[in-house]
């Protein structure tokens, strides 16, 4: 139990976060270096990468934008994140005897976030790097002596069948054990073949193994002091560390910057569904919260597992239609940079019209385009670039077909208790959200930090999307005209062939007595 503030409680602890490298990783290093300053050391499991050693990726990692508050007002706390080399997919996750040593004598707080975020990827690495991954972690977190809480990253589509999603722990449809153990020795042909059946209601294999993750969290329950943390889709930053902060095109910033540049004409999306979505500094505050919160929670009970559904929920009301209504204004107001068509596409709901419409307007303008560019000896890329499209789509959208309730009760009571001050730094539901200003700032993000699109092209950006405005009808006037062409040609072709038949049917022993002159 503790009655400090969640500041104090943090000075002089050290944390060890997997996946710290990754798009919610930084965002949370950066949050714990600005506003729990004091925090000992951040160790972060990173593997070499591109040519990349840990320390390299690491010192990589200090220059980028999302530490610019954190370089200017506290460059020397930059110095307390750490590297350790290793692997969330080996035993032991590959570290070193020192380093190994390290973590279980000084961390106090682990945030286990790695994982395989490739929705299309195999059930072998899903299942290794999601599962198995956590699996490593617990362990590690076990031999710590000095840990006073371990939270686990989840997602809260990782319970599809059901329609209410509480903040419990649920039954797991397999042991996650026997899965583990299957997934090394079976052949990659085996596993494709029972993968639906072990599947079941998961739309892929990151989302069954991440159930399978939560199911073997539960049972550590009596051996360490763990919570679940469960984020809905997470979309740019909110307010910290500055409005729109995005570095990452998967989910809803990959839609946005596509169908920015005209790239994507149409997505499977129903309008009247709610868009559960979290803001990365909202979720990040949550983070935060549920490591103090833990420790305020009686350890003495048995299986004690609590479970934090980190969305919007009831606390702002936004549809999937209002999403798309308001980002076309604002895409129109403040575009992209080198759009390849006027951006014009549209959600929809009946699959044989989106299908169409993705062949027409997507798959074959991305076949003429690489014939032109082979004719003119350059690289090809726009169908390499549409498959890509298909594959995130085709998951994205089973997310934006379906209603979703996710119950935020204890999410919101992370705030009980606090004072003013960490009300202030850990806001989640206690503050103004303007939808309009919000929508601005994500696509302003999109542009600047992940199409490294800068503002002052704006005027430059806006004169070229009146030119694929002028393109755009001046097509779809040209495609008119020659469908009434055709048209018309056909009438006139019916007409003399329906002539030429009724002269030939008067030569017609009564049937042509029949026929009016």
């Amino acid at each position: 139990m503790t009655n400090q503030s969640v500041c104090e409680w943090y000075n002089g602890r050290s944390v060890f976060i997997t996946g710290g490298t990754g798009y919610m990783g930084k965002v949370l290093i950066e949050k714990l270096l600005r506003d729990c300053g004091n925090v000992n050391n951040i160790y972060i499991l990173c593997r070499p990468k591109r040519g990349f050693t840990p320390a390299a990726r690491i010192e990589q990692i200090r220059k980028l934008a999302v530490f610019d508050r954190v370089r200017t007002d506290f460059p020397d706390r930059l110095k307390k994140i750490k590297s350790m080399e290793g692997d969330l997919g080996l035993p032991g996750l590959g570290l070193s005897i020192e380093n190994k040593a390290i973590l279980v004598n000084e961390v106090s707080i682990v945030f286990n976030g790695a994982a395989s975020l490739r929705l299309e990827s195999g059930l072998k690495d899903a299942i290794r790097y999601n599962t198995t991954g956590t699996k490593h972690v617990l362990d590690l977190a076990v031999e710590m002596k000095n840990l006073a809480s371990f939270v686990h990253l989840s997602t809260a589509f990782c319970h599809c069948e059901y329609d209410t999603l509480d903040e419990t722990i649920y039954p797991s449809p397999a042991n996650p054990e026997d899965v583990m153990r299957a997934v090394e020795w079976m052949d990659d042909h085996t596993l494709e073949i029972i993968t639906p059946r072990l599947l079941g209601p998961h739309p892929n294999c990151y989302t069954y193994s991440k159930r399978l993750a939560e199911s073997l969290v539960s049972e550590y329950a009596n051996r360490i002091p763990i919570s679940v943390a469960r984020p809905s889709i997470v979309t740019p930053s909110f307010k910290e560390p500055v409005p729109g902060w995005v570095d990452s095109l998967n989910g809803p910033v990959g839609v946005i910057v596509a169908g920015g540049k005209g790239v994507i004409r149409s997505m499977l999306c129903s309008p009247d569904y709610e868009a559960e979505v979290v803001p990365v500094d909202i979720a990040i505050n949550a983070l935060v919260l549920i490591a103090w919160k833990r420790t305020t929670i009686d350890n003495t009970i048995e299986d004690m597992v609590p479970c934090y559904n980190i969305s919007k929920g009831d606390i702002v009301r936004l549809t999937w239609g209002e999403v798309l209504a308001k980002g076309k204004r604002y895409a129109y107001e403040y575009p992209f940079d080198a759009g390849l068509w006027y951006p014009n596409g549209s959600i929809r709901t009946n699959k044989f019209v989106h299908y169409f419409i993705v062949f027409m307007l997507q798959i074959v303008p991305a076949y003429l385009i690489d014939g032109i560019m082979i004719l003119a000896r350059q690289k090809t890329f726009m169908v390499r670039v549409q498959k890509r499209i298909a594959v995130g789509m085709e998951v994205l959208q089973y997310f934006t077909m379906r209603g979703w309730n996710f119950k935020i009760g204890n999410t919101k009571g992370l705030l009980h208790n606090l004072n003013k001050e960490d009300l202030e730094k850990f806001y989640i539901q206690n503050t103004e959200v303007d939808v309009e200003k919000y929508m601005i700032n994500v696509l302003l993000g999109a542009r600047q930090y992940c199409m490294k699109e800068p503002l002052a092209n704006l005027d430059r950006a806006r004169f070229h999307l009146k030119l694929l405005y002028w393109l755009n009808l001046a097509t779809q006037m040209f495609f008119g005209v020659l469908l009434l062409w055709l048209f018309v040609r056909v009438f006139d072709s019916f007409k003399f062939l329906l002539d030429s038949t009724t002269e030939s049917f008067t030569k017609v022993p009564i049937i042509g007595s029949l026929i009016p002159k």
